[in-house]
């Protein structure tokens, strides 16, 4: 069976890379490694995410898929908290590592696949989902979103608009009723939906 970052469980030797960088104006540290999305840099996409979000203060944030955590751990210190999720074992490693080296303490990580650990709702959910693992998989964290989001909360996600980007923005539209693209840079473009 092929490994990819969206598996349970990475048999390749985990190889550790550091990462030092500004994210909304805070130098934070990030242990990335084999095994997870995008190791050793933050890819254009996240990026996109990270510095064009929205959020709001008082907000508890829900990380979807968060890799090793750079999402949740940028926007930490500037809501209530931050529940990061990822299926990928030594993901909810590196960023519990992430969190420990950053010192948050409103920000934890837990092992769930999609929402299947979930247990309240929140203000906003960021994703970067992992289009390489199949629509299914994409639609499953939309549709899943609207159960899971308090009213008025967003649904927050960042892909390719040339490479299925064009038709989560269509499934958002559907589940939700509503969709903006807010960001666009480098073929990538941040989607908002909002639960009416």
């Amino acid at each position: 069976m092929t490994e990819h970052y969206y598996s349970e469980k990475q048999t390749s030797k985990l190889r550790i890379k550091e990462l030092i960088i500004t994210l909304r104006g805070n130098n934070l540290k990030f242990y990335t490694g084999s095994g997870v999305f995008s190791i050793g840099e933050i890819d254009k996409g996240t990026y996109l995410l990270i510095d064009n979000c929205i959020i709001k203060d008082d907000w508890d944030v829900l990380d979807l898929g968060c890799g090793y955590g750079c999402v949740g751990i940028a926007l930490a210190s500037e809501v209530s908290s931050v529940l990061m999720t990822d299926i990928n074992e030594r993901a909810v490693k590196l960023s519990r590592m992430n969190i420990k080296v950053n010192n948050l303490e409103n920000t934890k990580v837990i092992k769930s696949g999609l929402y299947k650990a979930i247990k309240k709702k929140y203000d906003t959910i960021i994703t970067n989902p992992p289009t390489l693992a199949g629509r299914k998989v994409c639609f499953d964290i939309i549709e899943g979103a609207k159960e899971h989001l308090n009213k008025g909360g967003l649904l927050q996600l960042v892909a390719r608009h040339n490479k299925g980007g064009k038709v989560l923005e269509k499934k958002m539209n559907e589940t939700f009723g509503n969709v903006e693209a807010i960001a666009k840079k480098s073929g990538f473009r941040v989607y908002i939906s909002k639960l009416l």
